[in-house]
């Protein structure tokens, strides 16, 4: 079931809203895909998303992906207002080295620990994204 809206929301009311780290509350549904934010500190977990690019809306803060490529491992850095899309298949690991906002697009249902990760430490929420309870 969707959780749809005919009202707009505001994101800064959203991330007010909750204060979990790498705990999605998803704000709004585009046909097939969740728009979410979240608060970001410190290190995720290494993952895939086998069938799904994601995209990554720096809100607030800066936020750190390494991806394992081809052609080795690389860091991005996306200081805040950047985006950036992590194609299918591809490892990363988010880190945020100072609290963060972001904003993420991804098909609903996606896992945030991806189809393969490596063992979920306790600060991560493994989930497909909570609904948002106060708009």
């Amino acid at each position: 079931m969707r959780d749809m809206t005919n009202e707009p929301v505001s994101l800064p009311a959203a991330l007010a809203s909750f204060t979990e780290q790498w705990s999605p509350r998803i704000v709004t549904t585009v046909n097939d895909y969740d728009v979410r934010v979240t608060h970001v500190e410190g290190e995720h977990l290494w993952h895939v998303h086998d069938d799904t690019d994601e995209f990554f809306l720096v809100l607030e803060g800066e936020l750190r992906i390494s991806l394992r490529e081809p052609g080795g491992e690389r860091t991005v850095t996306l200081p805040k207002g950047s985006v950036f899309t992590v194609p299918r298949g591809t490892e990363h690991k988010p880190y945020a080295p100072v609290p963060t906002e972001i904003l993420l697009l991804e098909p609903t249902g996606t896992s945030t620990v991806g189809d393969r990760h490596e063992e979920v430490p306790d600060h991560v929420d493994a989930t497909t994204g909570h609904a948002l309870t106060s708009r």
